[in-house]
């Protein structure tokens, strides 16, 4: 809010002696909070914090009741801000692994850096496919009688046939019917017509109750 000379109260002896360093923070999570409030008030020219009786805090003690059930309902000259969660939480990254080459990354390679492979015959297939595709946010292939289609590798698709195929709104369709949704979602990978296939194959439901 910019302001730079702040004076805090609260009730809560622990928390005020804690944080003035009075008292030592044994317990790993308020430790935490004496951390976040210590990275807030770096910045500030002057921070107090008091405490304060409670039979002092009846306005605020009220203003908690107002706000824990009726928020909606509050005066626009109430301030009520709702935490959905608390300051000391983690956030949980996740490591991510470099994207591993498929049959499309020589084809994109040339495409984007004009880099063609060492061997004759690859170069050669190279040539010969990439006038088909082009980078537009990612490698598409041009449709015949259809918009381009964007490329995804393999696990990707498998995971979209499964989810076409047995989903929540599937119809166990055949592996050309399969082929035919997939195509018109405008994604596309070399194997689909053999990755339908193997779904359709290792269904139990198609398996069970299709026509011998």
């Amino acid at each position: 809010m910019g302001a730079d000379i702040v004076t805090a109260l609260t009730d809560s002896s622990l928390a005020t002696n804690q944080i003035n360093g009075e008292f030592e923070s044994r317990d790993i999570r308020m430790e935490k909070y004496v951390k976040v409030v210590q990275r807030f008030v770096k910045p500030l020219k002057k921070f107090t914090i008091k405490q304060i009786p409670r039979r002092e805090n009846r306005r605020a003690d009220v203003i908690i009741k107002m706000a824990s059930t009726c928020v909606n309902y509050l005066s626009k000259k109430v301030l009520v801000e709702v935490l959905k969660e608390r300051s000391i939480d983690e956030r949980h990254v996740h490591t991510l692994t470099t994207a591993r080459c498929t049959w499309m990354t020589p084809i994109v390679e040339y495409l984007q850096h004009n880099v063609l492979p060492d061997s004759h015959e690859e170069d050669r297939k190279v040539r010969i496919k990439a006038p088909v595709y082009t980078v537009i946010e990612g490698a598409h292939r041009k449709g015949f009688m259809m918009p381009w289609l964007k490329f995804i590798d393999e696990t990707k698709g498998k995971e979209a046939l499964r989810e076409l195929h047995t989903g929540s709104a599937s119809a166990h369709e055949g592996a050309r019917a399969l082929t035919g949704n997939i195509l018109q979602m405008s994604i596309y990978w070399l194997s689909i017509h053999q990755d339908a296939l193997e779904v359709t194959r290792t269904c139990v439901e198609c398996q069970t109750y299709s026509p011998v």
